[in-house]
């Protein structure tokens, strides 16, 4: 509604929404409700049935802001800190508070070092990931990759060139020391 001065138009009533819209108000009238018989009106329940929720148990020491005295009673543990990427979100949880720049600044360091450890652990099973199917590259070639990133308003357009480095350069880098690690093995045999 634009800013004007004339007052603006009163609210329809119930009746005059009924009208024009059908099926409008269908739930007003409690007998018209079909969770009504087990609907319970007591103005003295506030719907909890305990003082303090009962609290999940902590298998091992969750991370947990300094401004807080505990855990809250329920928590995530799908992934639990692991490596030196635990061991940075660890000290930011236990240094820092987080009204800190550098509580976050750690815990982005964190998530970078978990990319490199994942990369690395990656490598050293059985099951290596698969760079070619796993990001995305092939599509690049089937899916009009190219002529995405070349027409239209794409936002993400500035960092393009930079993608290829990113995605690539573990994997470079992985494959450089394997072949100097094996140049330097072959040669110590030979020797």
């Amino acid at each position: 509604m634009p800013y004007t001065p004339d007052k603006p138009k009163l609210a329809e009533s119930s009746d005059e929404l009924r009208a024009r819209i059908p099926g409008w108000g269908a739930d007003l009238d409690p007998k018209d409700r079909p969770s009504v018989p087990k609907e319970r009106f007591d103005p003295n329940l506030n719907g909890a049935h305990w003082e303090f929720p009962d609290r999940q148990p902590e298998k091992w020491p969750r991370e947990r802001s300094i401004e807080h005295k505990f855990l809250t009673p329920v928590f995530g543990t799908s992934c639990p800190p692991k490596g030196l990427s635990g061991m940075i979100r660890r000290y930011s949880y236990r240094r820092y508070s987080e009204g800190r720049a550098a509580h976050w600044l750690l815990l982005l360091a964190a998530d970078r070092v978990d990319a490199v450890e994942s990369t690395v652990g990656s490598f050293l099973s059985r099951h290596p990931d698969n760079p070619l199917t796993e990001t995305g590259v092939l599509s690049e070639f089937s899916h009009h990759g190219l002529a995405s990133r070349l027409r239209g308003k794409r936002v993400d357009r500035v960092h393009h060139p930079l993608d290829p480095i990113i995605v690539a350069a573990p994997w470079v880098l992985a494959g450089g020391v394997a072949y100097l690690t094996l140049r330097r093995v072959v040669g110590r045999r030979r020797s």
